[in-house]
């Protein structure tokens, strides 16, 4: 439990947005994708998953302007309470169907009742986890998906890349690239891939990643090694 007045790991990363340049350029081309998305979508409800969604900036920033706001359903999991708390007051502001579930991300079980979704979001995620989870999250990601449904996931390019591994796991689950951008000077990255495969039969309650301990994360590794001084 945090000590009073302190503030969590995911709060003091969520500030980045507001001076890092690359989290900035990955945000905007996010939504970018999340905007082209909704514009795809048939006439009709179109459902939203979002996890780890964090303050749900980067769907709620583009619902509150965009002409198809009233056909989404979302959930969007969070396990930071005070950053669910920011999700769930700035979507009641803004009028939309958005539910900020307060829970572990992690989880199919998460998004029952929220499935198939027509768009899901793997932001912020991956970099968090290790490769073999990041895998295991592509591969059950066709049993939350609605047929045609659109994957926007991020990854930072740090050594070693795992972009190209993860671009071909989506290949062989079932989806096409309909996208992947960089950030110029920066390691940031984003995909969008649409699955043109058969969707699956979500299975029992599985678990999809586990976070690592904040030292063993391979972005915090990166990080860390960009800061140290080259010989």
């Amino acid at each position: 439990m945090l000590a009073s007045g302190a503030v969590s790991e995911w709060v003091e990363w969520h500030r980045r947005y507001d001076s890092d340049a690359g989290m900035i350029a990955r945000l905007r081309m996010v939504q970018g994708m999340i905007r082209d998305a909704l514009d795809r979508s048939p006439p009709g409800p179109i459902a939203v998953i979002s996890m780890c969604a964090g303050d749900g900036r980067d769907l709620l920033e583009v619902l509150a302007v965009h002409p198809r706001r009233n056909d989404v359903h979302a959930r969007l999991v969070e396990a930071d309470p005070e950053l669910a708390a920011r999700g769930r007051a700035e979507a009641a502001r803004l009028g939309l169907a958005v539910e900020v579930a307060l829970g572990d991300a992690s989880v199919t079980g998460a998004y029952e009742g929220a499935v198939p979704a027509d768009i899901v979001l793997v932001c912020g995620v991956w970099g968090n986890v290790t490769d073999r989870d990041v895998r295991n999250t592509v591969e059950h990601l066709p049993e939350l998906c609605a047929p045609g449904a659109t994957v926007i996931w991020t990854r930072g390019r740090f050594e070693p890349d795992l972009t190209p591994a993860i671009r071909g796991w989506f290949e062989r689950a079932g989806f096409a690239e309909l996208a992947f951008d960089t950030v110029s000077g920066s390691t940031q990255s984003a995909g969008a891939h649409r699955l043109v495969g058969p969707p699956r039969t979500p299975g029992p309650e599985r678990r999809l990643f586990t976070f690592l301990e904040t030292e063993r994360r391979p972005a915090t590794i990166a990080r860390r090694r960009a800061a140290s001084p080259q010989p």
